[in-house]
């Protein structure tokens, strides 16, 4: 079978989604605004400096948002985009690939279970 050449889009797409963190940081924010600290804490290993770069990128992008709320102290939450928001079935497809396809080694499964 052969495939149609990459549309210029596609493979933008793709590079600005195989960032590392990134499609996890989005996958994150499908479950509505959150602050840093909340993100940050969520996803095991990922550092503040990489966090705070990754959310600029996504933010020039046009699939986050960052909403300032002149509070003392000042409040920070990102949130998705209706561009971001549309990101949804792709992650659901991804889910549902991972669940039929993807072996975890048995100690991963089992700290999974207790979660």
């Amino acid at each position: 079978m052969e495939l149609p050449q990459l549309c210029p889009r596609f493979e933008r797409a793709v590079e600005i989604l195989s960032k590392r963190w990134t499609t996890l940081i989005v996958y994150q924010l499908l479950n509505g605004p959150q602050r840093f600290a909340a993100i940050e804490n969520s996803l095991t290993h990922l550092s503040g400096k990489v966090l705070s770069e990754r959310l600029k990128e996504l933010e020039e992008e046009g699939i986050v948002q960052r909403t300032v709320y002149p509070e003392k102290p000042v409040r920070i939450e990102y949130s998705l985009t209706d561009k971001g928001k549309e990101l949804a079935p792709l992650f659901d497809d991804i889910s549902h690939w991972a669940t039929r396809w993807i072996e975890l080694p048995a100690t991963a499964e089992a700290s999974t279970a207790k979660r």
